[in-house]
């Protein structure tokens, strides 16, 4: 990705960790910083998220309302958002009309925590644009990937429930350079998605930092389409890898050693999820860097999925640095990690750190789904 946090696919999980350790002792200091996180986890709301959800503001967005915001309807997302007051402290709810297709690039900046988009998930409102990271913008500089995706959400505290965001650029055609093609960029904390469906091309997800939830969602696009440096947990989701014409499909992470300790703020666990291809196999993970973990628990792999490799140059396995744990996963693409041996078991003591909402001590945050009305 050339970029200096890391890059992954369905779930690479970039730690930065600089000791040199065996791989099994590096992945064990690594589980006990987990396993310490859970001890403290809290289940009660904070103040600040207690009292947004006790004030809800709901407003309605359609294209073709006859109403205006003081009647609590809008045309557009970046209408709505731009009506939420700096440093907000209430929720703010705005229902997309469902079916609705907004083609538009909705940024919701720092200082609008508090906001939920939502839609019915059996008839989704769609986001969708067409950027690429090669795109130029107005000051004629290229986008990059952060400036290529469709939704980008920096404030805290945001929710999505039964929505798609979409980057629907022209897929890169064989034997052409790979370009991220952004759907989603998420920097803020506490950010909840259920229920949605985020599809693009390279880099589809930038999970980029925070502490994230994606419950019951579906993750879809082409190379290394889920990189990032979060902390999240991806439960009961589908990952599934839509590149069909380019052959060398992989998927890559790159974490780097830059510290004389564990970083055990970042982290990707994955549970009860499908993780799939539709097209091309699917290498498991690319790290291309000296340093990366992931979790998977109780998740199916599909027949597409081969060995994770690591890529630097001449292609050799590190020695360290490059952790892959599994709990009860199960599949053909599960055989064959293993056979690559990379794949280090975990116990049930072990792998209980990765398979809860504590994990990303989510008792603080992790409200219910939306109601129907505020």
């Amino acid at each position: 990705m050339g970029m200096k946090n890391l890059s992954l696919f369905m779930g690479l999980l970039m730690l930065a960790l600089f000791p040199v350790l065996s791989r099994q002792d590096g992945f064990d200091q690594w589980v006990t910083l987990q396993e310490s996180k859970t001890s403290v986890a809290t289940s009660t709301l904070d103040a600040k998220l207690s009292t947004a959800e006790a004030s809800r503001i709901g407003n309605g967005v359609d294209p073709y309302t006859i109403f205006g915001g003081e009647d609590g309807m809008y045309k557009s997302i970046s209408e709505c958002i731009s009506n939420v007051p700096n440093d907000n402290t209430r929720r703010h709810m705005f229902n997309l009309k469902p079916g609705t297709v907004f083609r538009e690039k909705v940024f919701i900046g720092k200082g609008k925590p508090f906001i939920t988009l939502k839609s019915d998930p059996s008839n989704p409102a769609v986001i969708v644009w067409n950027d690429t990271a090669m795109t130029k913008g107005k000051d004629g500089k290229v986008l990059t990937s952060r400036g290529s995706s469709t939704v980008t959400i920096e404030s805290d505290y945001f929710i999505a429930y039964g929505i798609i965001i979409k980057n629907d650029a022209l897929p890169a055609k064989a034997g052409d350079k790979q370009v991220q093609a952004t759907a989603l960029h998420v920097t803020g904390t506490k950010a909840i998605f259920y229920n949605c469906t985020i599809e693009g091309g390279q880099g589809a997800l930038y999970d980029h930092q925070g502490l994230h939830y994606f419950k019951a969602s579906t993750i879809k696009g082409s190379v290394d389409f889920i990189f990032g440096s979060a902390r999240s947990l991806y439960e009961d989701c589908s990952i599934i890898s839509t590149n069909k014409d380019i052959t060398n499909m992989e998927v890559a992470q790159e974490g780097w050693a830059s510290e004389s300790r564990i970083n055990s703020e970042s982290g990707f666990s994955f549970k009860n999820c499908t993780i799939k291809g539709e097209g091309k196999p699917v290498f498991l993970g690319r790290a291309s860097g000296n340093f990366s973990q992931v979790v998977y628990s109780s998740t199916e792999m599909d027949s597409e999925i081969v060995p994770i490799i690591w890529e630097k140059g001449n292609m050799k396995i590190p020695k360290s640095g490059i952790y892959y744990g599994e709990f009860k996963c199960y599949g053909p693409g599960l055989d064959a990690s293993k056979k690559a041996g990379w794949a280090l078991s975990l116990t049930e003591a072990q792998a209980k750190p990765f398979t809860c909402k504590s994990f990303i001590s989510g008792g603080s945050w992790i409200t219910p789904l939306p109601p129907a009305d505020p």
